[in-house]
């Protein structure tokens, strides 16, 4: 991808983002709650004056029009102003770091388990398509495909944190133990469930992709002419196979970065993970508007720039691409 393809492709995703912005704003001032039971609470209004209701009703800018208030909104928050959290009375960017921090490590292990597993399993699958190593691996990716991750994740709890107790239950780190006493093994071992459940579910997608590519790739006539001039299986499989559903097989996996984020929300809710998916829940039933349509614009960011990456790479991969943008 050169440099004005690249920049094309900013521009789009900028001009996504606004548009997301501008949905999850007016979404959120439609919605049924109210600023000022929000942000003050029920008991505190019902002890103010009319005065006093009309000065809150007026900071909060209940009396302004939704899109003066939306164009003040956007100024700030271009500025790095996403306001203030009500949940944890901290500044929204500084929240979303903290949470994204915790969650980053996790969907990016999820996504990159499920998307080498599932690339392996759906290759195998469709390079011996109706065979029992074929029907196991597409009934499998069957199954998770309509299986929901907070289920998933249930079970593993089940199985690993209760019966069998091989697996911290819940949480980033160990509950009572001091941060400087926390390593890396402990932070290791309270990621692997939140992990297995979102790869699990995660890697559906891309097996039944890989193999139905796969096996159009073996059956068509030029690795039938390969066959006939004694070339290995392996070697059909890695030169003619491999090499030409590897790009779609990549498309889709960065196209699921939406799929990771919106999975993290349930499975690090199972699992009390505190990530951006429960600062997530947590700020839509508190009524927190400032940390949710910050959460928003972010998490619209990373798919955003997910897909970029994807372009960026098919070059990489595959040079007719190169010579096309060249000409």
């Amino acid at each position: 991808m050169n440099w004005k393809q690249a920049g094309i492709s900013v521009i789009r995703m900028a001009v996504l983002l606004a548009l997301v912005s501008i949905a999850a704003f007016f979404l959120v001032s439609a919605s049924p709650l109210d600023p000022l039971k929000t942000n003050v609470g029920q008991a505190a209004l019902g002890g103010m004056s009319q005065e006093q209701i009309d000065v809150l009703k007026e900071y909060w800018g209940m009396n302004t029009p939704p899109v003066e208030r939306y164009l003040a909104w956007a100024g700030n928050f271009l500025r790095g102003d996403m306001g203030i959290s009500l949940l944890y009375r901290q500044p929204v960017a500084q929240v979303i770091g903290m949470k994204l921090r915790n969650s980053l490590g996790l969907m990016a292990a999820a996504w990159a388990l499920s998307g080498i597993t599932g690339f392996a399993l759906g290759v195998i699958a469709g390079a011996n398509k109706g065979g029992p190593a074929d029907r196991i691996i597409s009934a499998y990716a069957l199954v998770t495909a309509s299986t929901p991750a907070f289920w998933v994740a249930l079970a593993l709890l089940m199985v690993f944190g209760v019966w069998l107790q091989v697996l911290p239950i819940g949480f980033s780190v160990p509950i009572g133990v001091e941060a400087g006493a926390v390593t890396v093994r402990d932070r290791l071992l309270h990621s692997v469930l939140p992990v297995a459940a979102l790869s699990v579910t995660g890697i559906s997608n891309i097996v039944l992709h890989t193999r139905e590519k796969m096996a159009e790739v073996m059956e068509s006539d030029y690795v039938l002419f390969a066959r006939a001039r004694g070339e290995s299986r392996w070697s059909i499989i890695k030169r003619h196979g491999i090499r030409n559903i590897l790009l779609p097989a990549m498309t889709l996996q960065f196209a699921s970065v939406s799929e990771i984020f919106g999975g993290s929300v349930l499975v690090e809710q199972v699992f009390s993970y505190p990530g951006l998916g429960q600062a997530t829940v947590a700020a839509g039933l508190g009524g927190d508007v400032p940390l949710l349509l910050g959460i928003t614009i972010v998490t619209g960011a990373v798919v955003c720039m997910g897909n970029l990456a994807a372009n960026v790479l098919y070059g990489a991969i595959d040079p007719r691409m190169r010579r096309r943008e060249g000409s």
